[in-house]
């Protein structure tokens, strides 16, 4: 047996530091960390939820190779995105590196191949989580709805502004192809004759067909856009045309482009993505970038309560969807739960959201202007004065000027701004890993989960683990075992 190096010193006092010693009893796990670390938190959290749907695709009987248990792969992807790590592989290295890590596996090292087919299989229940934890926020204490905020983010893509072509591009990728598969047509035929297949397709011809039809689905969806922008534009001349001859007189103002014009811009401008052609070109304060607009609406104690994705660039289509999803949830946890007030800033502003808050849904107030115009006003007006005519725009311009509606629309920066700034540089999520809208929408409720599951741990682990116990969750297995993690 190879022997270590050991350091072994007597003329000094130092402690002894032999690495030939060997244990006398074996180590125990809970030994190595202790009791109060966030990795048992982890496992007890996941411990009381409801992992039923994950047992759901797994074989019941038993049969063939036996499979990481749903917990720990749960629980590893926790801890994971809470401490900013998402790599399948850097994950596979912690398991075998790092203490936490080793202690969540059962001292069992994963290798990444099963960690990101696991996340890629079970992506909708992993999502479906986040309610839960948002439930479990709400039992420990959590969750003040005097104000819910609502905002948006821009996350960037697993892909390149590079990759992105417009429809003379597109054709000019379809004109490649086709050259590289008769280039390789020619060189079969070199090496097996003419009219010879040889044993099968080389796999770079696969690869090649398989971004054919990627192409040609990037260049439907372009024209579709096209048809649409041009559809558009005729309706708007059509409309012009018929109140210039109800009125006998031509509109002022600037002339419409015409239908040709609208058609050319399209065709130069409408651009799609190779790599993942459902993200978007996304202006942001640093420039532009290939991504998705995320969604986030939380409480006023910084708790998420609904986490969506869009490939829209502005927020204005997103107040009601968001408002809906969110009340959506709260319902689901408690249907008791009344939202105060919704904040939002400039960006959700629209006449048509005003109008569409129906009388049940909670007080609205939303910027008719950018933030540093709305402070200025509040800074100037005093609220006293009922504008008139009152419309909706001008009854929310007199409610963000009134001293409870400064007060409210305060708490909107500090509310949901510090979210995004944690999840950005705490969690260190910048970039999807994954590839599609669904993927990525699947990610980004799993990154809220991981920011609200440290808001528990942060409020006070003595009250979450009372809340535990109380209503811990355990599924016995088939043979009267538990597949809850003990801790």
């Amino acid at each position: 047996m190879q022997r270590l190096p050991g350091w072994i010193i007597v003329a000094y006092n130092f402690r002894h530091c032999n690495l030939n010693q060997m244990y006398l009893l074996p180590p125990d796990m809970r030994d190595w960390l202790p009791g109060n670390h966030f990795v048992w938190f982890i496992m007890e959290i996941v411990s009381s939820l409801d992992l039923s749907a994950f047992f759901r695709r797994y074989n019941p009987e038993g049969d063939g190779r036996p499979a990481y248990h749903p917990s720990m792969m749960t629980s590893l992807y926790f801890y994971s995105y809470c401490t900013g790590e998402r790599s399948s592989r850097k994950i596979e290295r912690l398991c075998m590196e790092s203490v936490p890590f080793r202690i969540i596996s059962g001292d069992q090292q994963p290798d990444h191949t099963t960690i990101s087919r696991f996340r890629k299989k079970f992506a909708p229940e992993l999502s479906a989580l986040f309610l839960q934890v948002v439930n479990l926020c709400y039992e420990s204490g959590l969750c003040n709805f005097k104000t819910v905020s609502v905002d948006g983010t821009k996350i960037q893509a697993s892909a390149s502004m590079a990759a992105n072509r417009n429809e003379s591009g597109l054709k000019k990728e379809i004109k490649k192809y086709f050259k590289e598969a008769d280039e390789a047509d020619a060189r079969e035929d070199e090496l097996y004759g003419p009219g010879r297949r040889g044993d099968e397709l080389p796999p770079e011809l696969s690869t090649r067909e398989n971004r054919l039809r990627k192409i040609k689905e990037v260049q439907e969806r372009l024209r579709t856009e096209k048809e649409e922008k041009v559809r558009s534009q005729e309706e708007k001349l059509n409309m012009r045309k018929a109140q210039e001859e109800s009125t006998g007189k031509k509109k002022r103002g600037r002339k419409p482009r015409s239908v040709e014009a609208v058609e050319k811009e399209a065709s130069e401008n409408l651009k799609g993505n190779l790599t993942d052609p459902d993200s978007r070109i996304m202006k942001t304060c640093k420039g532009y970038i290939q991504g998705f607009n995320a969604q986030a609406a939380a409480s006023e104690d910084q708790i998420i309560l609904s986490a969506e994705i869009t490939q829209e660039c502005n927020d204005k289509n997103q107040l009601i969807p968001m408002l809906e999803k969110t009340k959506e949830n709260l319902d689901a946890v408690d249907s008791d739960i009344e939202i105060g007030t919704l904040l939002a800033d400039a960006g959700y502003f629209s006449k048509k959201n005003l109008e569409s808050i129906k009388p049940e849904d909670p007080d609205l107030l939303v910027a008719v202007s950018k933030e540093w115009k709305t402070r200025s006003a509040q800074a100037q007006g005093d609220g006293n004065e009922i504008p008139e005519p009152l419309t909706p725009v001008s009854a929310m311009e007199y409610k963000l000027l009134t001293p409870k509606g400064k007060e409210l629309y305060k708490k909107r920066s500090i509310t949901i701004e510090p979210v995004f700034g944690h999840i950005k540089e705490v969690l260190r999520f910048g970039r999807f890993m994954r590839r599609g809208l669904e993927a990525c929408r699947c990610e980004w409720k799993m990154v809220c989960t991981a920011h609200n599951l440290l808001k528990l741990w942060r409020y006070g682990i003595d009250k979450v683990h009372e809340k535990i116990r109380k209503s811990r969750a355990i599924v016995p297995a088939e043979k009267g075992e538990t597949l809850a993690l003990a801790v």
